[in-house]
């Protein structure tokens, strides 16, 4: 079962590991995409409920993790399939959370747990098997609550890594650095696509460390949790605008947000899913994007020099930041999809154009 911290109990029976875990309990509308969403490290911590209604039907695959490991702390399903049908797949959904130690509850009416999230907002869960209610809520009362946590200690890499190049002549054409707030797997892909050499370093790397590499641009990664517990990754980002280009992404446009003296507050149920309406404000186009974020940024506050480029059409909130005397721009949603649509691409074309064009700035 699932008991919330209200008290609200959702029964249905386990498909994952028997174990007793407690997250942050969020919900994400994408109908495909449940191996990559598993793998995001912007979930840690988060317990996920996926409103479409049979998952992995596909199941699983050597090529859609976004990350080396199952990063939920619990997966919700109205329907598992136990049968997958694809030439790809190499295990079950179920298989994947038992390797991972991760419990799955199916049976559960997803619709009406989602309808209490969105009219409640979202809240602190835990799933155990054969537990009793009270037993899973004195879980919640002695652990921490999400926003108490650094959860980009715990996925960063802890080393410094060089992503592989796709071929032996491959010929990269820029070096990029990716500090590593929870970075997935398809940013450095796409990166690599685009003639980059990608190097990621740990969360916790100084501006000093990020610039040893000879970067020609800086990537600041999606992550999870509060980006008010983040100074560090704040004082390292205003160590770096500035001096290289920078793209933000997710968390990242986030930390560049509170550089730019923007404050940053939580969402009352977050953006999670593949169809979120985004306006460009420079040209007027809509983009639908995906997105994964519990947190937003104010413009209240902003530096002047920089300026809103792109607002959510679904509650006005914003989704992108250009700063164009540094060099520097970040968006609140996921370039590089997976899963979701592949409409903004383009921004990594963006990225890569302002790294044609700068001329550094070492300071």
């Amino acid at each position: 079962m699932l008991v919330l911290e209200d008290g609200t109990v959702f029964e249905g029976y386990s498909f994952g590991a028997e174990t007793t875990t407690f997250g942050e309990v969020v919900f994400n509308t994408s109908m495909t995409g449940y191996q990559e969403v598993l793998s995001d490290p912007s979930y840690a911590g988060q317990v996920v409920v996926l409103t479409y209604p049979l998952i992995g039907n596909y199941g699983i695959n050597e090529f859609d993790f976004e990350s080396r490991r199952v990063q939920v702390q619990g997966f919700i399903v109205y329907e598992p399939s136990p049968t997958p049908s694809h030439t790809l797949a190499r295990m079950t959904l179920r298989e994947l959370l038992v390797k991972h130690n991760i419990p799955g509850l199916a049976g559960v009416d997803t619709r009406a747990l989602t309808r209490k999230l969105r009219q409640h907002g979202v809240m602190m869960g835990a799933i155990g098997v054969g537990r009793r209610p009270g037993e899973l809520l004195e879980v919640l009362k002695t652990g921490p609550r999400y926003d108490e946590v650094d959860f980009v200690q715990l996925v960063t890499t802890p080393v410094p890594y060089r992503w592989p190049a796709p071929g032996p002549d491959w010929r990269p054409r820029f070096r990029v650095v990716v500090l590593d707030c929870g970075v997935k797997f398809n940013i450095l892909r796409s990166l690599t696509r685009l003639g980059c050499e990608v190097t990621v370093v740990p969360a916790t790397a100084t501006a000093d460390e990020v610039l040893s590499f000879d970067p020609d641009g800086i990537v600041l990664s999606p992550g999870p949790g509060d980006p008010a517990l983040l100074d560090y990754l704040v004082k390292t980002a205003e160590g770096l605008v500035g001096r290289r280009p920078i793209m933000g992404i997710c968390l990242g446009h986030q930390v560049l947000g509170r550089v730019f003296g923007a404050s940053t507050f939580k969402l009352k149920f977050g953006h999670r899913g593949a169809n979120h309406p985004v306006k460009d404000l420079r040209t007027g186009r809509v983009y639908i994007t995906a997105q994964n974020h519990g947190y937003a940024i104010s413009a209240d506050g902003l530096d002047p020099g920089a300026r809103v480029t792109h607002i959510n059409l679904n509650d006005g909130t914003v989704e992108g930041l250009e700063y164009p005397e540094l060099r520097v721009f970040s968006i609140q949603y996921h370039a590089e999809a997976s899963p979701g649509p592949w409409d903004n691409m383009y921004l990594f074309e963006e990225f890569v154009r302002l790294m044609e064009g700068s001329g550094r700035k070492d300071g």
